[in-house]
């Protein structure tokens, strides 16, 4: 494909991305993004108080269900969850349509692989709901458990697992890095206040830190020949709970990704798209 056709693909490409309607239900994706961590923050919360239930995407969307228009909005979030998808892997193909062209070779590679990783967990996230929504959901942390001890059986399956527990530990400190360094700031449009930059912050930090903590259980796993070790977030969670001081722990946990929750509504407004 010659430049002038390439150009043209990702012209078009970009009027479709800035088509109104794609664009509104796509923002969308960030709302059920912001509902379902409110949702696992308050799982974990409950957790702390003794009280039961799974917080992670599983957990929360169950709750979700066996509210009263709960199905409703699932399917709603399928959809958005699906064109937030879309979204980013037209960016990971064709790059960003709010910065077409912006910045060096290398940092546009990473901005295409983090919209494609991205991609897929808003795929991961559509099937979820779409599975709750019918009625025929099943747990996070089962099906990780499951898929740790198949992988489990073969020397290739624990290496792979340890070399993804340690992306995932990578992606939780990038999570951690941008929180702390502010960088979520170049995502949204125009100037945030303070307490919108307080949001962005703790928000991202206490979910580096939950996403770090899930990449070292499944290490964990691999290495103790303990499948059960790689329960996912509710594991992560749970497991922080069930240490000195775990009740504190398990609510700030909670507390925090509530907080990111709440900045996910902040990018359904502002972010560039």
């Amino acid at each position: 494909m010659t430049d002038t056709n390439l150009s043209h693909a990702s012209s078009t490409a970009g009027r479709i991305a800035q088509n109104g309607v794609f664009a509104r239900f796509a923002r969308a994706g960030y709302v059920m993004s912001g509902l379902v961590h409110l949702l696992i923050g308050y799982i974990a919360i409950r957790l702390a108080l003794g009280g039961g239930g799974s917080a992670d995407q599983s957990g929360a969307m169950a709750e979700l269900a066996d509210k009263p228009g709960g199905v409703v909005t699932l399917w709603i979030g399928v959809v958005a969850f699906v064109l937030m998808a879309l979204w980013r892997l037209a960016e990971a193909v064709f790059g960003k349509a709010s910065e077409p062209g912006s910045g060096s070779l290398k940092s546009e590679a990473f901005d295409r692989v983090k919209a494609l990783s991205l991609s897929v967990v808003y795929i991961a996230f559509a099937i979820t709901a779409f599975r709750f929504a019918q009625g025929s959901g099943q747990s996070s942390s089962s099906q990780s458990v499951g898929l740790t001890a198949r992988l489990m059986q073969h020397t290739a399956g624990t290496v792979a697992l340890v070399v993804g527990g340690l992306i995932i530990i990578g992606v939780g400190g990038y999570h951690v890095y941008k929180g702390a360094s502010q960088n979520f700031l170049d995502d949204l449009r125009g100037t945030q206040g303070a307490f919108v930059r307080r949001l962005g912050t703790v928000g991202y930090i206490a979910k580096g830190l939950a996403v770090a903590a899930v990449g070292l259980l499944v290490i964990l796993a691999a290495t103790k020949d303990d499948p059960n070790k790689s329960a996912g977030l509710d594991g992560a969670l749970k497991t922080l709970g069930a240490q000195p001081f775990g009740v504190a722990l398990l609510l700030i946990a909670g507390l925090g990704i509530i907080t990111y929750g709440l900045y996910s509504f902040v990018m359904a407004r502002s972010a560039k798209m």
